[in-house]
């Protein structure tokens, strides 16, 4: 097998919580190639059903009573089982058919050991393989535990979508199941059952007369709204979490992973987005250092500003229709991986659900024109960028700060004075040649000691073999014996280390 399918079983086999960790990695398109990112989005989060009486006790704690109290409905065989819940449908006592998602029994602390290894995993790593420091291991590991410690608080799911709810608040095409609070907490939500096509039947969608046409642009409508609009927005749009109702509606259920974009973000995707338009690619260049957080001593600037410019000439000018958004992210995330350059967290699932969004549109409607219905919203977000009051703002924020750095200068200055004056300031200069360079030292000097040893022994035990009366082992002076097995030993030692060191 190739080493990423290698990847992909070995993370299957580790349990969920790896499996769990491969979907966040299938999300980060910056550090990893196609062939990475395809074999991790293979990742399916489904796992073996847990006995219903396995989990009754627990349930019944949340719901304060037994199911079948407090529903006139439960039927107790999973709708779904995955790794971190199971889903059951039940009906309330006015007749409204609901989904009752129940956390697996004991999952926290077996998750949270997972997330401990995993943080000192990546601790070692950093310090021990440098080579691997530009896919950020740490940064990788906080956000997936972020992630994940979301994930297992259904109360927040819960959250998510009332939010994503009231962003959608008018428009009728979108649907979003409604969150029953007085039964969902943290191990337990209950909302509304969607009963409609799945997003992967597309037969289906076909035989109920829905324009799949409309359901694309409606759909990629949404998401974008979502992402450059709202800045909440599902980072998984899959088939999988997408339900098609009648007139042409969709739902999308499973909040459990979603992005989040600041304004200020939006502002920077803003600046990306109209300097590729006005081919201005060292305002793009800047932009995407920033991102990565490199200064321009630190990074390749010409040779990156030079494929950022080769790569906006060959899309520049082409048609809506022909352009395809994944292609030309996957092209940008390419060059990103080249130059060691890893966005942030949520600019990565950013481009994870574009890609994941056009690649599903695409199946509803093989016209489906991406890029089109993109470029509204970047007209929008320009416009709003360039409005004077949102000018006005950002002016003030920036004064507002300048003026809270000078008033704390005179603390700060008396900090450093006093730390001086008392013979605390220590200044650290760190060279990571040098270091490197004393540990290669103090390896050397270790196996130039054994070797002395090693030589001692040899001689010592030379003189022992000559002693006649010394007592016997194997028919040998024992005390030479040993001291020759030593020697060995230690000689041994001394040729794997420097075999060793040869490699490194």
């Amino acid at each position: 097998m190739e080493p990423p399918a290698r990847a992909r079983r070995v993370l299957e086999e580790l349990g969920p919580t790896f499996v769990k960790l491969g979907q966040i990695l299938a999300t980060r398109v910056d550090l990893f190639g196609p062939e990475w990112i395809a074999e991790f989005g293979k990742l399916q989060d489904a796992a073996p059903a847990v006995a219903f009486e396995e989990l009754q006790s627990q349930l019944c704690e949340d719901l304060g009573s037994s199911p079948e109290e407090v529903f006139a409905e439960f039927v107790r065989e999973p709708l779904a089982a995955a790794s971190l819940a199971q889903v059951y449908r039940a009906r309330t006592h006015d007749g409204r058919q609901v989904v009752v998602k129940v956390r697996r029994p004991n999952i926290r602390p077996a998750v949270e050991a997972d997330l401990r290894l995993l943080a000192h995993l990546a601790e070692i790593v950093e310090v021990e393989a440098p080579e691997l420091h530009r896919y950020r291991p740490r940064d990788v590991v906080r956000q997936f535990t972020i992630s994940l410690r979301s994930e297992l608080d259904f109360a927040a799911e819960g959250r998510n979508a009332e939010r994503i709810a009231g962003n959608f608040f008018g428009h009728e095409e979108i649907v979003i199941p409604g969150i029953y609070w007085e039964w969902t907490g943290e191990r337990v939500n209950v909302q509304d059952y969607i009963e409609g096509v799945p997003g992967r039947d597309f037969a289906a969608a076909d035989a109920a007369g829905l324009d799949r046409k409309r359901i694309a642009q409606r759909g990629a409508n949404a998401v974008l709204k979502m992402m450059l609009e709202d800045g909440l927005f599902h980072a998984d749009p899959h088939p999988g979490n997408v339900f098609y109702l009648p007139g042409d509606r969709i739902a999308f259920i499973d909040f459990g992973m979603v992005g989040r974009l600041s304004e200020e973000r939006r502002f920077e995707l803003a600046r990306v987005l109209h300097g590729a338009v006005k081919r201005e690619s060292r305002v793009v260049v800047d932009v995407l250092l920033e991102w990565g957080g490199f200064d321009g001593e630190t990074a390749d600037r010409e040779s990156l500003t030079s494929e950022i410019d080769a790569l906006i000439d060959r899309y520049h000018g082409v048609p809506l229709k022909c352009l395809n958004i994944s292609t030309m992210l996957s092209d940008l995330v390419g060059i990103l991986r080249d130059h060691g350059i890893a966005l942030p967290s949520d600019l990565a699932l950013l481009i994870k659900a574009f890609i994941t969004l056009e690649g599903f549109g695409r199946q509803l409607d093989p016209d489906f024109d991406m890029a089109g219905e993109l470029a509204p919203f970047v007209e929008r977000m320009m416009v709003a960028q360039s409005d004077p009051r949102v000018l006005a703002q950002r002016g003030w924020g920036t004064l507002t700060s300048t003026l809270e750095l000078l008033a704390g200068l005179p603390h700060d200055l008396r900090r450093i004075l006093h730390s001086a004056s008392q013979g605390k300031l220590q200044l650290q200069v760190e060279v990571s040649a040098l270091q490197h360079f004393g540990d290669r030292m103090d390896r050397a000097l270790g196996r130039l000691a054994i070797a002395i040893v090693t030589a001692a022994l040899i001689m010592g035990t030379a003189t022992v073999m000559t002693v006649e009366r010394a007592s016997a082992l194997l028919g040998l002076p024992s005390l030479g014996l040993l001291g020759f097995l030593a020697a060995v030993a230690g000689g041994i030692w001394v040729l794997v280390s420097i075999r060793r060191g040869r490699k490194d």
